[in-house]
């Protein structure tokens, strides 16, 4: 058995970035920069007023000014300026050569045609964006790897961009194994449960804007392998639910082995998800998660969501990670790190009851999860942890 910590360093070292595609920068919500954004021009591209109100030399702040023209947003006109002059300006506007400064409307008066400033904590060039003030021309605006969100769909239209290069998303299939499963809306016979696993890790998936498919298999070796070699061969990530284990009825590690599914890692210094497997092929990735649910769904956060995201071209893959003082005791014995589920209100985190492996209550009311390494068996309260946010 390896460490967490192993483990994780394992998965940046293995997984790389999936191929390069491009796509229009409305589309690109979500997607990973496949190449640095460079600006083409500068934002703003001219000094730009900041407000409604009135441009003009700051020298003349003492003096009645004259006001001489109007200047609304998108006027391409060259102004003329002259010393004791004004023009009438609006939010978004080109500010005239020859003038340095704008005072916003309400603190100033204007009589025939004459202004008088009454903003005394002005300064020059107060309200005023100059050229350049957010990017220049040529300089880097996003990086590679960056995450598209709304605002750097915003930001790169602003450039001129119309369309830019990401990475892929990979291709997704969850195989969930078990004759004890039936689908909800069936009826249960005795011994038999509803089987939740691919709803829970579909609807992970959904979040990262992955759509996967789906497959329940029966615990019998032929079927399980078949359909493993199947989900290999079409997709780029293969995640499989339960039989990962060595009991008489789990077939998933004796299949990735027929398969030549090379190991990675197998089984790791950890609760839950001490099974957890790992391996690849030349052209996909693949997880034995444990059967267990939450078991199942924190080690595909620990684990297969970095995965997906360094699939995906991110440079920072892993959960945020913030420290914060705990409001439980805690103990457990030395020898296995331990991934609690918790909430937070950012100010401190409570490690939630239910703790189970099995147990999806606990885990639907948790925002984070509590990591407390292998070598740790007391935790005080107040004492400072180490937690992980969930997506």
């Amino acid at each position: 058995m390896i460490s967490v910590e192993e483990a994780k360093e394992l998965i940046k070292e293995t997984v790389s970035p999936l191929t390069i595609k491009e796509v229009s920068v409305v589309d690109a919500l979500d997607y990973f920069l496949a190449e640095s954004i460079i600006a083409p021009l500068s934002i703003p591209s001219f000094n730009q007023s900041a407000m409604d109100g009135y441009a003009f030399c700051f020298e003349d702040i003492n003096q009645s000014i004259t006001i001489v023209d109007e200047v609304a947003a998108g006027d391409v006109r060259e102004i003329e300026t002259e010393k004791g002059t004004a023009v009438r300006i609006f939010t978004g506007a080109k500010v005239p050569a020859g003038y340095d400064t704008v005072v916003m409307q309400e603190l100033t008066e204007v009589s025939n045609n004459q202004l008088t400033i009454k903003d005394e904590g002005l300064k020059m060039g107060g309200n005023i964006r100059l050229k350049g003030s957010q990017i220049e021309v040529g300089d880097v605006g996003l990086e590679e790897g960056t995450k598209i969100t709304a605002a750097a769909v915003g930001f790169i239209s602003a450039l001129g961009y119309t369309t830019i290069k990401v990475y892929k998303s990979p291709r997704v299939a969850i195989i969930a194994t078990g004759n004890e499963l039936v689908k909800p809306g069936n009826e249960l016979k005795e011994g038999q449960i509803y089987e939740s696993n691919t709803f829970m890790l579909q609807a992970a998936l959904n979040k990262l804007k992955i759509e996967p498919t789906i497959t329940v298999v029966e615990d019998n070796q032929s079927v399980t392998q078949k359909a493993i070699e199947e989900a290999i061969q079409n997709n780029e990530l293969v995640l499989l639910s339960g039989g990962i284990s060595v009991g008489d009825y789990d077939y998933v590690k004796e299949s990735l082995d027929n398969l030549g599914v090379e190991d990675v890692f197998y089984k790791i210094k950890q609760k839950p998800g001490k099974p957890l497997f790992y391996g690849k092929t030349s052209s996909c990735y693949v997880f034995g998660l444990p059967g267990n649910p939450a078991a199942a769904l924190s080690c595909f956060y620990q684990y297969a969501y970095p995965a997906i995201n360094l699939m995906k071209g991110s440079t920072d893959a892993f959960l945020q990670k913030i420290k914060l003082p705990i409001t439980n005791q805690l103990k457990k014995k030395e020898g296995r790190s331990v991934f609690y589920k918790g909430f937070t209100d950012f100010k401190t985190v409570t490690l939630l009851e239910a703790q189970g492996s099995d147990m999806l209550k606990s885990f639907a009311l948790a925002n984070c999860f509590i990591y407390i390494p292998a070598k740790a068996t007391l935790i005080n309260e107040a004492e400072i942890v180490e937690v992980h946010l969930l997506p």
